[in-house]
Formats: structure tokens, sequence, C-alpha cells
């Protein structure tokens, strides 16, 4: 990184599962930033090098309406606490709590719908294309003009 240059702090959320598995395949996008990993399970750390930020939210859905008000607190606070350049997701619900989050405070983010949904996008994933800076898809024929955008895959 150039002299001077301050790095970029990043919170990177993801749910368990598929979405924490395509999350940390991204991880040499983070190169030379200060990441926050932060997802729905503890034992997930040790997915992570020794050292790594990391925490724990409370994993939610759309038919969870209390665990929603938990997670959308404790991502706010999150965000309010580390102030990052940008936030990444690759879903659901707690990335696009966050994602919508980020957008009102004028974080950049980046959303990266799953590879899962080959035939369509995911429900976080067409809401989150309102409030991303960047909206991804993994699947070629699901890009459209305006966005999801097809850069290629984490596969």
């Amino acid at each position: 990184m150039p002299s001077g240059r301050k790095c970029k702090r990043v919170l990177a959320i993801a749910s368990g599962g598929g979405h924490w598995v395509q999350l940390l395949r991204l991880r040499p996008g983070f190169a030379g930033c200060d990441v926050l990993f932060a997802t729905t399970r503890r034992s997930f750390q040790t997915d992570l090098d020794a050292g790594a930020r990391f925490t724990v939210i409370p994993d939610c859905n759309r038919n969870e309406p209390l665990r929603l008000g938990r997670a959308f607190v404790k991502i706010g606070w999150i965000l309010l606490r580390e102030r990052p350049d940008v936030v990444i997701s690759t879903g659901a619900a707690p990335g696009f709590i966050a994602i919508w989050i980020a957008h009102k405070l004028r974080i950049r983010t980046i959303w990266v719908d799953s590879v899962a949904n080959a035939e369509e996008l995911s429900l976080s994933g067409q809401r989150a294309g309102a409030c991303a800076s960047l909206w991804l898809t993994q699947w070629q024929h699901l890009a459209r003009e305006g966005g999801p955008y097809f850069r290629g895959s984490v596969l």
C-alpha cells in the first residue's frame, strides 16, 4: 500500500452456511484492509486466520420479527462503533440489514447475491439492490442493466 494511504475499514458480514463460505472466498480482495468479519455462529471464527477480527451477530429471517429487531440493533451498533469505509455481504437477512443501515449512514456497500440463487435473485438480494452501492450476481444470465451486475463468481 502506498505510504500515507490509510487502509480501508471493511465490515464483511454474512449468515452462516453457504453465505459464510462465499464471503470467505472473497478474502483475497480484502488484502491490506482492516476487516471485521461478522456472522451468526462463534464456531465460524475457526475459519479465519489467527488474530482476524471477528464478531457474532444474531441469526434471523423475515419470519422472526424479534430476532430481526435484535439483529438490527446489534448490527447498527457495530456500524456506529466501527465506522467502516465499506460493508460487503453475501446474504442473507443479517447481511441485508447491514447493507440497509450502512446505506442510511452513507457508507459504501457491496451486495454479492448467493451463488445458490441460480434461477432468480434471493429475496434479500432483490431488496439489497435498492440500497447497495454495488449490486452483484454470480450468474451471468441474472445480470441486468442497472443491476445486478455480473463480474464473475466465487465458486
